[in-house]
């Protein structure tokens, strides 16, 4: 698969202020490359500093952007991608979630994890493949679902 027509995934990373987020993340952007995917990490100055940190080799990490930046080149055409997986937290990561359901063409994966996972699934009312697993400290239940979502995500056609 040439450059031009592979598959592409935003990982769209809100405040960094649950220890597993940075953790899965990477193991994300490495296992969607593993499946031909190429991932953009998209977040906060504080988690792209964490991601940075914790990749300084940039053996997993590629391209890296402000997550407004990204929106708003989102929200204007100017790019796009086939798939958005956005961790979830909080409130404000719902919200992310829901605007890039709306503005991008990308399959959404709703992320969420932390101790009120599951309260904060039962807030998305958008379209959206929801993954939740009650993950703060320890990655595992988190990575068992994510596992299973980049199998999906890689043969999702769109």
């Amino acid at each position: 698969m040439t450059e031009e027509n592979q598959k592409t995934a935003l990982i769209l990373l809100g405040c960094p202020q649950v220890p597993v987020q940075t953790s899965m993340a990477l193991y994300l952007v490495h296992g969607l490359k593993e499946h031909g995917i190429r991932p953009v990490v998209a977040g906060t100055v504080a988690a792209r500093r964490l991601m940075e940190v914790a990749d300084p080799g940039r053996f997993y990490l590629g391209e890296m952007a402000d997550l407004d930046e990204t929106i708003d080149e989102i929200t204007e055409k100017q790019r796009d991608f086939d798939l958005c997986f956005v961790f979830i937290h909080n409130d404000s990561g719902v919200a992310y979630a829901g605007t890039m359901a709306y503005i991008s063409k990308a399959r959404v994966y709703a992320l969420l994890f932390g101790e009120h996972a599951e309260d904060l699934a039962g807030e998305i009312e958008f379209p959206c493949e929801v993954v939740a697993a009650k993950a703060v400290h320890n990655p595992m239940p988190l990575k068992r679902k994510l596992d299973e979502v980049m199998r999906w995500a890689a043969v999702s056609k769109r």
